[in-house]
């Protein structure tokens, strides 16, 4: 069970079951648990091929027992994600941890500037279950809809999930339009329905000007 002992801080109470996490991001525990490192990018043969193409970063432990585990990572804001059979979207860097049951992979998202570190690759979470997820400041969830499309700052996107489809436009940028230099020539566009999670504030990108 996930619950927030704060809004920095993960509790998960456990009965014998499992869940992962962002590597060292156990803060405490209390009773009996044991901990492996897992490799990020997906499971098996294609995980294992995924990471090697796409040089992901992501780097899960499991953790597994019966207790209370806490985790954090770098004081960031932490958001509880229900999946329910669909699938979740999350740049690496804004997973923290996963029910055991739940599936991790890495998709292709097409190309973009990207966010620093993550390429143009996002992790998947799918199954049933409960993820947490991070951001820089408060996550704010924005519904779209058929009538109400929605376009994002690269630098502040963290999530999305449900029926969406993704596309990169470029164009004039939000900065350029305050007068500022150095931009993203391009933003992040979300067309269907469903949900996007983005964060107060913006993580440094790369190649946002190709």
């Amino acid at each position: 069970m996930f619950r927030l002992q704060s809004s920095k801080v993960l509790a998960v109470d456990m009965t014998g079951d499992a869940v992962k996490a962002k590597n060292g991001s156990m803060v405490a525990y209390d009773g009996e648990m044991a901990f492996k490192k897992l490799s990020g990018g997906g499971e098996g043969i294609r995980g294992m091929v995924t990471r090697r193409l796409t040089g992901e970063q992501m780097t899960l432990m499991e953790v597994k027992g019966r207790g209370t585990c806490w985790f954090a990572d770098r004081a960031s804001e932490i958001n509880l994600v229900s999946v329910q059979g669909d699938k979740l979207y999350v740049e690496s860097s804004n997973l923290l941890a996963t029910d055991g049951g739940l599936r991790t992979g890495t998709e292709f998202t097409g190309l973009r500037g990207a966010s620093q570190g993550n390429g143009l690759f996002t992790t998947t979470v799918e199954g049933h279950g409960q993820a947490a997820i991070m951001s820089d400041g408060p996550a704010v969830v924005l519904r779209v809809s058929a009538q109400y499309p929605l376009t994002v700052d690269p630098g502040a996107y963290v999530a999305h999930q449900g029926n969406l489809r993704q596309s990169f436009q470029s164009g004039v940028t939000f900065r350029t339009l305050l007068g500022e230099g150095g931009g993203e020539a391009f933003q992040m566009r979300f067309e269907g329905d469903g949900l996007v999670y983005v964060q107060p504030s913006e993580r440094n990108t790369i190649a946002g000007d190709v």
